[in-house]
């Protein structure tokens, strides 16, 4: 991945709760989908978790409270340091390491019962780079293991090709702060996001700043990238039907027998 992700998210660590209307009431909204939904296709015991794209740690905690034994993994040394603060302030035990998801070289241990890429991180990812990344997921995971990743609806927006996100407004009186996105489409399927994230601090505002590359991939695009790697069963849920915010792509590896000869 390139060194501008992991130093937009190394800039951005200390702000990135800042995001969320109240980021420990999203842990658990998520926890609440995701974590039956890794568990209706596995089983309802202690999964191993990988979380290749952890953040500050915003799945990887919930998911862990719900017993299951989480590694967390990420480009950004700054947000890993977030994630594993909260882990043990919630008396959470997740390792975390220090990694970047084309590679995942960093992450000891056997084989994974699901890992999972939330929060539209897939997209940092150029099409050669998606396609390293998903051999080195699949390296990690068990055969009859599961991927789960949420991206943007990027169908959609190749369409609308949308200039700006609109802001949302956090927070009480006299403390509160406006997140919006500006988006500067670069190329027919790739953009620049500007991020801003402005605080009330009496008498006037602090407005910060930070931009980031994102690609826009269609599912079809990869869908055909992870059945390439190996994933089997693929499965696409929309907002309406999963309740979480983002599309989500759920896809099983096959094992060595069930794949076709070369």
């Amino acid at each position: 991945m390139q060194h501008e992700v992991r130093d937009f998210y190394d800039t951005l660590a200390g702000r990135y709760r800042l995001i969320f209307d109240d980021w420990d009431v999203s842990i658990q909204r998520q926890a609440n989908i995701l974590g039956p939904l890794i568990e209706s296709r596995l089983a309802k015991r202690a999964l191993r978790i990988l979380d290749c794209a952890c953040g500050i740690g915003t799945q990887a905690l919930g998911l862990a409270a719900r017993g299951h034994l989480v590694t967390a993994s990420d480009i950004s040394f700054a947000e890993l340091e977030q994630a594993r603060s909260e882990a043990r302030k919630r008396g959470l035990p997740i390792d975390c390491y220090t990694s970047d998801m084309t590679s995942l070289a960093e992450i000891p241990g056997g084989k994974f019962d699901a890992v999972i890429a939330m929060d539209n991180a897939l997209p940092h990812l150029d099409f050669d780079q998606l396609a390293v990344g998903a051999e080195a997921i699949a390296s990690k995971l068990r055969p009859g293991g599961l991927f789960m990743a949420s991206i943007r609806d990027y169908d959609q927006l190749l369409v609308e090709k949308p200039a700006i996100l609109p802001p949302a407004f956090y927070g009480p009186a006299g403390a509160r702060r406006i997140v919006h996105q500006i988006w500067d489409w670069m190329s027919e399927d790739s953009y620049r996001m500007h991020l801003y994230i402005s605080t009330e601090s009496a008498p006037q505002w602090q407005t910060s700043h930070q931009t980031c590359l994102y690609h826009a991939i269609r599912r079809d695009a990869l869908s055909g990238v992870l059945t390439q790697a190996g994933f089997r069963d693929l499965q696409w849920l929309h907002p309406p039907q999963s309740g979480f915010y983002q599309p989500i792509v759920l896809a099983t590896l096959a094992d060595e027998s069930s794949l076709p000869p070369c």
